[in-house]
């Protein structure tokens, strides 16, 4: 029933469910105490995580088959990439810290349509994922740099930085499900 046989990948993969339920609450909650005016484009991103944590679930109970759960995942984390990181680019205190993060934001969302869109989805390495996570951990780092040590904080700061966790959180957790199916390939 449960596509994960080993307790330590089954561990890894409900404490990030449970990390990004837990951050999705919180930006419910922000939307709602914040209104719209402000939040505007909270709601958009909120549907595509909640999309992703869905799509983690099914996976893990073999209701989606790895080909359709690779396709879908990898397709909303880029659309959350392009709408919050490329088109929507948070105004910093640091224009070189902008500029690093849009640029990187490309990159991964390259790398994204890389290694998941292609035909061959399952020729990717360890390396690759584990690549594709560490770039977005970088975004988010510098993002959290700038918006807690040079920008004055205010009721906003908490808010925007747990949305800020989100994403690294399900490219974690993808990660971690395409390792396994990776694992299951290389026993084969």
């Amino acid at each position: 029933m449960f596509r994960f046989k080993k307790k330590k990948k089954l561990i890894d993969v409900t404490v990030t469910a449970l990390a990004i339920i837990f951050s999705l609450v919180v930006m419910f909650y922000g939307i709602f105490y914040f209104g719209l005016r402000e939040t505007w484009l909270e709601p958009i991103l909120d549907i595509f995580y909640v999309a992703c944590l869905v799509m983690m679930w099914m996976y893990s109970f073999n209701h989606l088959d790895a080909q359709r759960f690779n396709y879908w995942c990898s397709g909303c984390v880029g659309v959350t990439i392009l709408l919050r990181d490329i088109l929507f680019i948070p105004e910093l205190a640091s224009l070189t810290i902008s500029l690093i993060c849009l640029t990187l934001s490309v990159l991964l969302l390259q790398m994204l349509t890389f290694f998941y869109a292609r035909k061959n989805w399952k020729s990717y390495t360890k390396g690759n994922l584990w690549l594709i996570f560490i770039i977005d951990v970088i975004i988010a780092s510098l993002y959290h740099y700038d918006i807690r040590y040079l920008e004055p904080v205010d009721e906003y700061t908490d808010y925007y930085l747990i949305e800020i966790w989100i994403r690294p959180t399900i490219t974690y957790g993808l990660v971690a499900c395409f390792i396994s199916e990776r694992e299951k390939e290389e026993q084969k």
